[in-house]
């Protein structure tokens, strides 16, 4: 260990970001639980477009807050629990229900690197309480009912085996089974954070047990952090930092700290001077929903043109899976990942280890400009392109772009650093990569 981290913010806040993280780019979020059964939501909103906090929750998208849509009372997800299961239905008992009888870790981590990604992160607990791992402080878990797997150590050890890096997402804010209110507020969400001594202890509990049983090379919490655990969160993140070099955490710690900055679908902003990065479903959920189709996906130039923008102002992309209950990836979440990774086969070069040049990107009619950069040579990712031929002018250039695609044919014109590239007519409209060699900035 190069540095010696204290259980102070002073300390901690020293604590730089790793450079594997700024490298990676691409991950994959996993969100699989007991609200993988009745897997209902109503394809309303994403984050961030919601006309009040009472219309979110009430017609709330998210399957995995499945729970809390019950509990309000009324809305599509109230209606479809009442018809379909009954009043008296409760939600504990999906865990039974969840059998994950089709589910292969193996199998999972093989296609989350043909997607490109550098890292996962699997969600241990949701709001529920409901734990994917065994924990010595409940025994409300995946190894005690229902899938009756250790699916945390199982997948984590797949994933390193595919040469990826690890995570882990807690939800350290929300616990169901502590507290019988049901969430109606973002904006008040500390009143539905049990306010004991004892569950902020159970918190600082688990997410060490999982800190030391499985090593995370980043640890995902949600919502926020317990008020009155701000000290053991102290502690933690110094023991965390101490004995895991790899280490980094986001920014979901109730202002307390942050690590990265996270943007999900419209909530947030991107940042080019401080690490983010992006989340989101490929649908308008995390959970899988069986209300969701390709009607209500992504498109898949859309997650492109997603991730490259991204890239290029500074964040990763975090894009999110929901499998079913049974274990297997719905094929219109499959088929996305395998388009995103074909992509970066060919065009990966402008993704992974790049830095952001100064030049910030640049929305014109055609379409928009963005910027990367390692090792001395800048590349051009075109986004939000047309099938049809169209002609582009960039300035500040000092050399040819040359695509890195080689089925890409362009030609293009440069004179005293203004280059005009002409695109013929293409059969898709997915973003366009190209190298600059000899220049280290776009300015």
């Amino acid at each position: 260990m190069s540095q010696l981290y204290f259980a102070n913010w002073e300390s901690l806040r020293a604590h730089p970001i790793p450079q594997w993280y700024d490298d990676a780019k691409v991950g994959i979020f996993i969100h699989w639980g007991p609200y993988s059964v009745p897997a209902y939501a109503n394809p309303s909103f994403q984050l961030g477009e919601i006309p009040t906090e009472y219309d979110w929750y009430t017609n709330n998208p998210y399957a995995e807050w499945y729970a809390n849509s019950v509990r309000v009372g009324k809305g599509p997800t109230y209606e479809h629990h009442i018809k379909t299961y009954g009043k008296d239905f409760p939600y504990e008992r999906f865990t039974d229900m969840w059998k994950a009888e089709n589910w292969d870790p193996q199998q999972w981590a093989s296609l989350f690197k043909q997607a490109g990604a550098k890292y996962v992160v699997l969600v241990t607990k949701h709001h529920d309480g409901f734990c994917l791992f065994p924990s010595k402080y409940t025994d409300f878990s995946t190894t005690s009912r229902g899938p009756m797997r250790n699916i945390t150590g199982e997948l984590t050890q797949a994933v390193r085996d595919a040469q990826m890096k690890m995570g882990l997402y807690y939800s350290g804010y929300y616990n169901w089974t502590f507290y019988d209110e049901p969430v109606f507020s973002k904006a008040n969400c500390r009143s539905y954070c049990p306010p004991t001594y004892a569950y902020a202890d159970f918190v600082y509990s688990q997410c060490k047990e999982l800190i030391d049983t499985y090593q995370p090379s980043l640890f995902w919490n949600d919502i926020g952090w317990p008020e009155v655990g701000e000290d053991a969160l102290k502690h933690l993140l110094a023991h965390y930092y101490n004995s895991n070099e790899d280490a980094v955490v986001n920014d979901r710690f109730s202002g307390f700290y942050h690590g990265y900055l996270v943007k999900e679908y419209q909530s947030g902003k991107q940042n080019r001077t401080e690490k983010w990065e992006m989340t989101r479903g490929l649908g308008l959920s995390f959970g899988y929903n069986q209300m969701e189709n390709e009607s209500n996906a992504i498109g898949c130039t859309e997650l492109l043109d997603l991730l490259a923008g991204t890239v290029a102002n500074n964040g990763n992309l975090l894009i999110n899976v929901g499998p079913k209950a049974d274990g297997t990836i719905p094929d219109w979440q499959e088929k996305r990942l395998r388009v995103m990774g074909d992509w970066l086969r060919r065009n990966g070069a402008a993704i992974y280890d790049t830095r952001i040049c100064t030049r910030k990107s640049e929305d014109l009619p055609a379409c928009t400009l963005n910027y990367t950069r390692k090792d001395g040579t800048c590349y051009l990712l075109l986004t939000k392109t047309p099938k049809e031929a169209f002609s582009v002018t960039v300035k500040g250039l000092r050399a040819n772009p040359q695509p890195l695609d080689p089925a890409v044919h362009t030609e293009t014109t440069c004179e005293n650093g203004v280059c005009t590239i002409h695109v013929g007519a293409r059969d898709t409209d997915e973003p366009l990569a190209f190298r600059i060699s000899g220049q280290d900035d776009v300015i």
